[in-house]
């Protein structure tokens, strides 16, 4: 079985943070987006994995690389415009072949992973199966109408009436029948190839189509506060360790990452939490469900539940909760002063107020 990965979205959602890099690059954790995705590609025994990308292709590229790093062997399918599902998988055909394989959308977190229902497409081969998930207001994702035995029935992208709550959530597998079905339809309405058009168009020609249930975290990271949801997920499974330095008059509790030259100096430091690489945290209280990646620097400063990129200063700012900081921006007040509410801060920002 192959992997098709889609990372060519341009993520609206997430400005001013996608105006500077990929969203499918955002970090959570300390690792982008992407990164945790091909995790979850890596868990299914996939030697070959291959990545649609769009206008920020060579970003994505550097950031994975050939694949050596993950144990498999990576292709890149470049797509000009995003025009739907259905459309990448027809750009990727040359790579797929005629190969069983798993389509996992770039921007979506999945703990744990999708091993059971691989395991579950493995045993039954069908020609398409969907991975789903009950949600509250199913009209804003593709909706999968099933029946008792896991059959798919009828598949709908963001019906105005549902008929169930059954929400795909970005993993399908599939035969190579699918590309038959790819090729049948038309684009819908707003102009794209629908991968549940195609998925509809199997069920209808009498193609065997199922569903898997998935109970575990599932997050679309199009949003900030989706982001931050999956950080403090991710954080809450790390492992604590301390390869910086940290001084006799700092305190580190519970799960924290310090990461190799990292320096924590007379500052408290509450896991779950990870402090990057040659960062510099001083005279600081950092608390629950906080990122920071490598070589910032955080002087006098408390934060908690929040997300700092790469190269960024916080300075003298305190209540700092709820944010995502960009790279390389600078939040200096003139004196010490509290945060008047939750910041979303673009890369190479400059943030300073009075009063």
């Amino acid at each position: 079985m192959k992997a098709l990965v889609l990372a060519g979205g341009s993520g609206t959602r997430l400005r001013p943070f996608s105006h500077s890099m990929p969203k499918q690059l955002v970090p959570v954790a300390n690792r982008p987006v992407l990164a945790h995705v091909l995790d979850g590609v890596r868990e299914l025994g996939v030697a070959e994995i291959g990545i649609v990308v769009g206008d920020r292709a060579a970003e994505i590229e550097a950031a994975v690389g050939d694949g050596a790093g993950l144990g498999a062997r990576v292709t890149y399918i470049p797509q000009e415009r995003p025009l739907g599902l259905a459309h990448a998988v027809r750009l990727a055909r040359p790579f797929l072949g005629d190969d069983d394989f798993a389509l996992f959308l770039g921007d979506n977190i999945l703990l744990p992973g999708v091993a059971r229902a691989a395991a579950d497409f493995r045993t039954r081969r069908p020609a398409a199966q969907v991975v789903v998930q009950k949600v509250a207001d199913p009209r804003h994702f593709g909706v999968a109408e099933i029946d008792q035995d896991g059959a798919v029935l009828a598949v709908a992208e963001k019906p105005a009436e549902p008929r169930g709550d059954l929400a795909l959530i970005g993993v399908y597998f599939f035969t190579p029948e699918i590309h038959r079905a790819v090729e049948a339809i038309r684009p819908s309405a707003r102009g794209e190839l629908e991968i549940t058009d195609a998925i509809q168009w199997l069920a209808t020609s009498g193609a065997a189509v199922r569903a898997t249930e998935y109970t575990g975290f599932w997050k679309d990271t199009g949003r900030p506060e989706d982001l931050l949801a999956c950080n403090r997920r991710l954080l809450e499974e790390l492992e604590p360790r301390v390869e910086g330095d940290v001084d006799g008059g700092s305190r580190v509790l519970g799960r924290v990452v310090v990461e190799p030259g990292a320096r924590v100096v007379r500052s408290r430091i509450s896991g779950p939490a990870v402090i990057g690489a040659r960062t510099v945290v001083e005279d600081c209280e950092i608390g629950p469900y906080t990122s920071i990646g490598a070589d910032c620097e955080l002087r006098a400063s408390a934060l908690a539940d929040s997300i700092i990129m790469e190269r960024t200063r916080v300075l003298h700012t305190r209540g700092l909760a709820g944010s995502l900081i960009g790279r390389s921006a600078v939040i200096a007040p003139p004196e010490d002063r509290g945060v008047p509410g939750e910041l979303l801060v673009g890369d190479h920002s400059l943030v300073a107020w009075k009063g």
